[in-house]
């Protein structure tokens, strides 16, 4: 049976390079990191150079990179210290944030009694900057928290805005990258952004790590006691193999970006016209031709009976898709995202998620259309 992997947004495959470095270091380079002896001191260095790689990057300090275990640690770890350490009695973010965002912030307001503001999101999934100007107008000590592009449906968040409007108003910016870091350069020397968090598996690198930045001259308390690493914020011995992968997972992805944007633009235009062309009543979470362009939120006119069974008919045919998050895989109720901007006759059709990368081919998008056709 073909196979066709169109759940990008999920996770990525990892590139042959990065196994290859992960599997070196994996043989030769099993020191702890914080041993003194040349083992240790070999394993410690590998991870200096994987901070200096991603930091060159992103145009910031290396000692601004802080290794954690995924985005939704890094997410937790900001926003808990936010209210903790920075004493911020605010939070503004939107009901279209991930859940690692999203369920935090209703757990601490509930716990700390911290108040929560969430900013109006248009009909086409955008926030409204009117609104979020408004909101920061308010005199309280703030965190902003806002996603740079939506997971489920692409939409972009214009982080020159976001970060000027905060700033003028002496607001913490933290921004979720998750879904633009390694597709999308973004300038940390030029952005006032405070706090953003990545994960390694959403640029073709391995699961199980991910980064924090924190802007320098913040200063946080530990979110792990123990011993003293990650600049004492983050107890608990190093996965370097992991760091490693990360690190040259992100290089690799900077390096060909310009290459691989362009092939998945071109995939996207041919998915969206595909899909228009086949079924002339589908419509689209997120104006697609203005989302990100590797993800495409289709809304097909099919009958709301279909919803439980056309992702399990896909997927039988060998499609990998999906409806939205992976965190919330096997529910057919709407995404909390979807339903903060759609109107309910849209939100009863079924949706797919189709989020590519350069390891896709227009075959892919032939098979799918193909198939869907029949359900």
């Amino acid at each position: 049976m073909k196979q066709v992997y169109l759940d990008n947004a999920s996770t990525t495959p990892l590139r042959p390079e990065v196994i290859t470095e992960m599997t070196a270091v994996l043989t030769e380079n099993f020191g702890n990191p914080s041993s003194s002896h040349a083992f240790g001191r070999n394993s410690k260095n590998l991870i200096e150079l994987s901070r200096k790689t991603i930091a060159k990057s992103l145009n910031c300090n290396a000692q601004e990179i802080i290794f954690t275990s995924c985005g939704t640690e890094a997410n937790n770890f900001i926003l808990l210290s936010a209210i903790r350490d920075l004493k911020v009695e605010r939070i503004i973010t939107s009901k279209i944030e991930h859940h690692a965002v999203l369920h935090t912030v209703e757990v601490f307001e509930r716990q700390f009694g911290v108040q929560i503001d969430y900013v109006n999101i248009l009909q086409d999934g955008t926030v409204d900057y009117n609104h979020f100007a408004d909101l920061l107008s308010e005199d309280k000590k703030t965190l902003v928290s806002l996603m740079h592009v939506n997971n489920e449906i692409g939409t972009i968040l214009d982080l020159v805005k976001v970060s000027k409007l905060c700033k003028d108003h002496q607001a913490y910016f933290h921004t979720d990258t998750v879904q633009s870091i390694g597709k999308t350069p973004i300038d940390l020397t030029e952005l006032p952004i405070d706090f953003l968090v990545a994960s390694a598996h959403k640029f073709h690198g391995p699961k199980g790590i991910g980064f924090a930045f924190i802007r320098k001259g913040i200063v946080l308390q530990p979110v792990l006691l123990g011993g003293e690493q990650e600049k004492g914020l983050r107890a608990g011995t190093e996965s370097v193999h992991n760091i490693v992968g990360m690190a040259k997972a992100l290089e690799l992805s900077m390096e060909k970006h310009e290459e691989e944007m362009k092939e998945v633009t071109d995939l996207k235009e041919y998915l969206v016209n595909q899909l228009r062309s086949t079924f002339p009543e589908v419509t689209f979470a997120g104006n697609p031709e203005q989302t990100f362009y590797n993800v495409t939120n289709a809304i097909l006119p099919f009958d709301e009976s279909k919803i439980s069974l056309f992702l399990f008919q896909l997927d039988m045919n060998g499609i990998a898709v999906s409806r939205g998050s992976a965190c919330q895989s096997g529910s057919v109720k709407p995404s909390h995202v979807l339903e903060a901007f759609l109107p309910e006759d849209l939100l009863k059709r079924p949706n797919i998620r189709i989020s590519l990368s350069h390891y896709n081919t227009k075959d892919d998008i032939d098979y799918l259309i193909e198939i869907l056709k029949k359900v």
